[in-house]
């Protein structure tokens, strides 16, 4: 008998959601690898800091943080992230080595009393984390009345069932992967709410110098998806976007084609800019940083200042 090979430490944030990303990734690798995956729950800022605006405590790197030093240090071997929290730049040692097929990437409108987002009477209150929904949405309707909604998707719904908001607006991939697409009242089309950048895509993340995690997860990766996200972060990563700022991007292959869309706007609604650019699959990165420039010559660089002058006062 071969001594068999040691366990595959799978690092994930508790909620139900990350648990169901952990446990996907877990089954693929052990039925495609043979090889036993372990998954350690691992608390992330993100997860204890919940009664404020995830764009006043610093944004996306609260629910990564924990994970990736926990794989630096040795105590797991591998992370599974939502890509819309993954920062552009990783800690040096570690790299994403797959993206997984993308979930559907639209944002979701759930609410007991209407059945649409234009169904909302005026002064609705509306639900949501997230800065760059509150601003497409404002944009179209600056009369709704937009509250921060923080918590596991869970405790998100269960407010609004409880009635402290008249809807509230969740991203459809986590309620799909959960089996609660049937509380989705209405997928928000794009051209009404652009996505977050790499929304409903899986990342992993493992340690530059554990070539046998990577030759283990490598499977994973979706190509297409992948392209999409890196053209995605490219936008991102020229724009240095914090989480103060509401940026949108969401890019689709067809054939050796990427088209990008993107979106930078003000918190208010007063002002959202959009663009859309294509290019090759050969350099996913240089078309979102493109895209960033076209927006940053038509208006977006004056946003992003004074955002930032205003959340730095």
């Amino acid at each position: 008998m071969g001594k068999a090979e040691p366990v595959i430490r799978l690092g994930s944030r508790g909620s139900k959601l990350a648990l169901w990303q952990a446990e996907f990734v877990q089954s693929e690798i052990e039925r495609r690898t043979g090889r036993k995956v372990g998954i350690t729950r691992i608390k992330t800022t993100g997860d204890m800091i919940l009664d404020v605006p995830l764009a006043r405590v610093g944004g996306k790197g609260l629910f990564v943080k924990e994970i990736e030093e926990a794989l630096l240090s040795g105590k797991i071997d591998l992370a599974v992230h939502s890509m819309k929290d993954v920062p552009t730049d990783l800690p040096d040692g570690l790299t994403i080595v797959a993206i997984t097929r993308r979930e559907d990437p639209r944002d979701a409108f759930l609410s007991v009393k209407y059945r649409s987002f234009g169904e909302l009477p005026r002064g609705a209150k509306l639900g949501t984390s997230s800065l760059r929904r509150q601003t497409q949405l404002l944009g179209i309707r600056p009369d709704l009345s937009v509250e921060s909604l923080r918590g596991n998707l869970d405790t998100r719904i269960r407010k609004m069932e409880e009635g402290r908001f008249d809807a509230i607006i969740l991203a459809a991939a986590g309620l799909r992967r959960l089996g609660w697409e049937s509380k989705i009242t209405q997928y928000i089309p794009e051209e009404m709410s652009l996505p977050a950048i790499g929304q409903g895509a899986l990342g992993i993340e493992v340690r530059s110098d554990d070539p046998e995690t990577r030759e283990a997860v490598s499977f994973l990766n979706d190509r297409e998806t992948a392209l999409a996200v890196r053209a995605e972060r490219g936008f991102l990563k020229r724009l240095e976007g914090g989480c103060q700022v509401p940026i949108a991007s969401h890019g689709r292959v067809e054939g050796d084609r990427i088209t990008l869309q993107g979106m930078v706007g003000r918190p208010d609604g007063s002002e959202v800019i959009r663009g859309s650019a294509q290019g090759s699959i050969s350099d996913p990165e240089a078309l979102g940083v493109a895209l960033a420039e076209q927006l940053l010559g038509r208006g977006a660089r004056k946003i992003l200042d004074d955002v930032y002058r205003a959340a730095g006062s």
